[in-house]
């Protein structure tokens, strides 16, 4: 019987990180999100953070701000509470398309003072019905950058009106044309009416019972399901739909949580899964037989290593994922044979001594650690890069696999060598 890293030891490392703070997950989520708002209580290097990584013209009106920090908050001179009260009121005047609205805590000492519960509590009874107001923290001493979609999904949670139906729910926020995707192979295979967490407006978020199934497709969301649990959901436990074989054991875990048979999956996905297998091959000409090496930053880790080793034909030498969630992370572990270290964790130093000493082909890395490597001669890929491009699914599949072949081929470019003549270069 051939073990899997399922059953692996695991090597716990508690040390100096090197993160974005979860204040990064906004960008998406407030494209996500058509009538929501994301207020940060913070400081003028939150706004920056927002600014420069969202990319967002002084002309713009994005769905997020910066409720700043100034010297007479700081000194104690003002009432914090009096000040958010009052620019939440001026927002809400200016803004009345918001109908859900998040205080995001970030990690000034003075923001860590406040009670942000119990102001999202009493700006809701103000502003309500027509505007809920809640709160969740992206700071950096508490998240890593995709904790901030898991903190303002289980902050929504509890809010979520009861049902008794027997319904499916995905969990997680997908770009539009890949959640559109993912509702459609669901439908063809026999599921109506499946509602997303969250929803693309506050009348659309779900209710939630203990007769609801829910479906993760983003593989950091712990605190949430652990929320979904406590309302008496049920998870459906499945690889994530990383590549060609993870989207079709995933459709098939929710098919059969609903009765459904695997055959009718296959037919259903016959056509797709072929484009997808076709797509992948193309890319893992560049990636057989090449090692890879992930550094803990977005916990898309252990799925991603799945599908690089199994329908990419790469060689895993560690595994590392800031959390390892088993209940989340357990269905991809049982696919990836036994051989690489599973870390859970990070203490830089010591992993970057492990890259130096392993020196694999591709390293996959934060923005602050890949120019330090690349100027030591390894290849490598922004773990961001993953989190910001679509890649879940069947007809992302090819844009996943090409995402790791790139730097791979930049690589052999710039020495004016084939891809595959790398190795015996080296």
């Amino acid at each position: 019987m051939t073990t899997t890293c399922k059953s692996a030891p695991v090597l716990k490392e508690r040390g100096q990180r090197e993160v974005f703070c979860g204040l990064t997950g906004i960008i998406w989520l407030h494209r996500k999100m058509q009538d929501a708002f994301f207020l940060v209580v913070g400081s003028r290097t939150c706004a920056h953070l927002l600014q420069s990584a969202a990319g967002v013209m002084i002309f713009a009106e994005p769905r997020f701000g910066t409720a700043i920090l100034e010297e007479k908050d700081l000194a104690g001179m003002a009432d914090a509470n009096e000040e958010l009260d009052r620019e939440v009121a001026r927002l809400l005047a200016r803004r009345p398309d918001i109908r859900q609205l998040f205080l995001v805590g970030s990690c000034p000492s003075e923001v860590i003072k406040l009670d942000l519960t119990r102001a999202a509590e009493r700006l809701s009874a103000e502003h309500g019905p027509a505007v809920r107001v809640l709160n969740f923290s992206g700071s950096g001493i508490e998240t890593t950058f995709t904790q901030g979609e898991d903190a303002c999904l289980a902050s929504m949670v509890p809010a979520l009106p009861q049902t008794e139906a027997a319904d499916l729910l995905l969990v997680g926020a997908l770009p539009d044309v890949v959640e559109d995707q993912a509702l459609s192979l669901l439908a063809q295979i026999g599921l109506k009416g499946v509602r997303c967490l969250p929803g693309k407006r506050a009348e659309l978020d779900p209710a939630v019972g203990p007769n609801t199934r829910f479906a993760l497709t983003q593989p950091f969301l712990g605190d949430t399901h652990a929320a979904l649990v406590r309302r008496g959901a049920q998870h459906i436990a499945a690889p994530f739909p990383f590549g060609a074989e993870g989207t079709t054991l995933w459709l098939k875990a929710v098919a059969a949580a609903f009765g459904i048979a695997p055959e009718v999956v296959d037919q259903v996905t016959a056509a797709p899964r072929a484009r997808a297998e076709k797509a992948i091959a193309a890319a893992a000409t560049t990636l057989r037989g090449k090692s890879i090496f992930f550094l803990p930053d977005s916990q898309l880790e252990i799925p991603l290593a799945r599908f690089l080793v199994r329908e990419c034909g790469m060689t895993a030498i560690e595994i590392g994922t800031p959390y390892l969630h088993s209940d989340l992370h357990n269905p991809d572990l049982d696919l990836i044979p036994a051989g690489p270290t599973i870390s859970e964790g990070q203490d830089v130093d010591l992993q970057l001594d492990r890259v130096r000493a392993a020196r694999p082909d591709l390293t996959v890395c934060g923005l602050g650690l890949a120019n330090p490597l690349e100027a030591e001669g390894l290849s490598t890929k922004w773990a961001i890069e993953l989190v910001f491009t679509p890649v879940h699914f069947y007809e992302q599949a090819g844009d996943l696999a090409a995402l790791f072949a790139r730097p791979l081929r930049r690589r052999a470019t710039l020495r004016g060598q084939h891809p595959n003549m790398m190795e015996a270069a080296e």
